[in-house]
């Protein structure tokens, strides 16, 4: 319970007097939950997309008191939402002073409590534990022990204090004892190996512990939050069936389920400088198309769906894109620019690193698995912004892009340079034939430089549908007309030997 004029009581009667009552972290858990749920507090800030699913059953479990275990992918802010349980920790609660195990002063557990209540009586010190101070986060590897978790006999703490090792003050306190009263957070749980997973059975079960032989009961008041990845299920290890058992309420996380949600995600964990922001400009359709690669990654055959694709890889790929603007930028020595379609080549590398191929994929090549996912993703978003350019070959009717078509068809080609300044770029563009014209009619109202984006999305489009021969050469992205290309190569290709396709 919270206490007003918390920081001017530093004895164990001075508590007593204030009318403090002890009570358990999973007690304190729920009922600052039902306060914020009552005044309608935002109780998980920046948890985005969770509102229907996760939320709620993460709401139930602490209601229910229960121990909970975060299932889901990578990137999917497991971690972050245990951490965030700490907000609905009282702010401060009283320990006693010197106490390894954050003894409750009117419910103390330990050995050194004990005998420093018995000594001091009223007189014993305390004092206050922030929140912040009560969580505790152990990554599950194959190198943790039962020590480490629970404790062991430390022969120095026998030999300093003089005492046999029959004495249970020779014990050392491992991480789960250490959290008495905190939230205390396993990630990667099924990595644990399995005789360390049955260590903390009794801990669970029976809320107490033991460690060798002695013959101590420290019941522990700990709220268990464990984060699993199915994958790890199958291929690296598994939670024991008596220990997922004894936790009582198993959350399982999603990726987010629509564009406008990732794109939100983005936004906000994207680390972008200021100077970066203000002086690149990115439409709302790159970033768009960003998110779309994440889409078509998690369905990808080339990927590994069990390994997932974390929500990682749109922040990267964002924070790539706007490096890419602004790089072209200061080579140009411009005051400003805007993130192009072109841009896009900068995110690969972002891409790469965050996806695990099948080995259809590692045949491929992660590098040409990239291209492919962000032309399946240009792919995607043409249709929300463009007619498809498949209808009229359906139907039978005169294509709105055939004067662009034609003028490739007459042998003309055009060359994107990575690193053009807006001037050319624009000059570029404009040079091809009913281009411009085609934006104006579906995109009236766009201004100039969206005029430009929307010609660029034209092409590249086109390229997607195989229209047009799209080449990612080293310094620039070429399009050339579909079938010329196929009988053709001119001598610049020749001697480019990174010249690539990927349409």
């Amino acid at each position: 319970m919270q206490i007003e004029n918390f920081e001017k009581i530093n004895t164990l009667g001075e508590l007593k007097k204030a009318g403090y009552r002890p009570r358990s972290i999973k007690e304190e858990l729920r009922v600052n939950l039902i306060y914020k749920i009552k005044n309608k507090k935002n109780i998980f800030p920046g948890i985005i997309g969770y509102d229907h699913s996760v939320i709620p059953d993460l709401q139930r479990a602490i209601l229910a008191k229960h121990n909970i275990t975060l299932l889901g992918l990578r990137g999917q802010a497991k971690t972050r939402i245990a951490r965030q349980m700490i907000e609905l920790l009282d702010e401060y609660v009283p320990a006693i002073e010197g106490s390894e195990l954050n003894d409750d002063p009117l419910k103390p557990i330990s050995r050194y409590a004990f005998d420093l209540i018995k000594e001091k009586g009223d007189n014993t010190p305390i004092y206050w534990i922030h929140r912040s101070e009560r969580y505790t986060e152990k990554l599950a590897t194959p190198d943790v022990s039962v020590a480490d978790l629970v404790g062991d006999v430390d022969p120095i703490k026998a030999a300093s204090l003089k005492i046999p090792y029959s004495d249970e003050r020779v014990i050392h306190f491992g991480l789960i004892p250490r959290s008495h009263r905190c939230i205390f957070v396993i990630n990667e749980l099924p990595d644990l190996q399995a005789r360390i997973q049955v260590a903390l059975f009794n801990i669970l079960q029976e809320g107490d512990m033991q460690i060798r032989g002695f013959k101590i009961r420290l019941p522990l008041d700990i709220q268990f939050v464990f984060t699993a990845n199915p994958e790890d299920y199958t291929n690296r290890g598994a939670i024991v069936t008596p220990l997922k058992d004894r936790v009582e309420s198993q959350i399982l996380t999603h990726y987010p389920k629509s564009i406008e949600l990732a794109k939100m995600i983005t936004a906000q964990e994207a680390k972008i400088p200021i100077e970066s922001k203000e002086q690149v400009y990115v439409h709302d359709l790159i970033k768009d198309i960003i998110e779309q690669i994440s889409f078509e990654a998690r369905k990808s055959e080339y990927i590994d769906p069990k390994s997932g694709v974390s929500a990682r890889l749109s922040i990267s790929a964002y924070e790539n894109l706007i490096s890419s603007a602004e790089r072209r930028m200061l080579i140009t020595n411009e005051d400003a620019t805007f993130a192009r379609i072109s841009d896009l080549s900068g995110v690969v590398p972002a891409v790469t690193g965050k996806i695990e191929l099948v080995y259809e994929g590692e045949q491929e090549g992660s590098a040409k698995v990239a291209y492919n996912l962000m032309g399946k993703a240009i792919r995607s978003q043409f249709t929300y912004y463009f007619p498809n350019p498949e209808d009229s070959k359906k139907k039978q009717d005169v294509s709105p892009y055939q004067k662009i078509i034609n003028w490739f068809s007459a042998g003309n080609k055009i060359d994107l340079l990575l690193d053009d300044k807006t001037s050319q770029y624009e000059k570029r563009l404009m040079a091809v034939s009913g281009l411009k014209d085609l934006v104006k009619i579906y995109h009236p109202g766009a201004d100039h430089k969206t005029s430009l984006l929307f010609m660029e999305f034209v092409l590249f489009g086109l390229a997607e549908y195989s229209f047009l021969t799209k080449y990612h050469l080293e310094h620039a992205i070429q399009f050339k007309d579909l079938f010329s290309s196929m009988f053709t190569i001119s001598g610049e290709e020749e001697e480019d030997s990174d010249l690539e396709s990927y349409s």
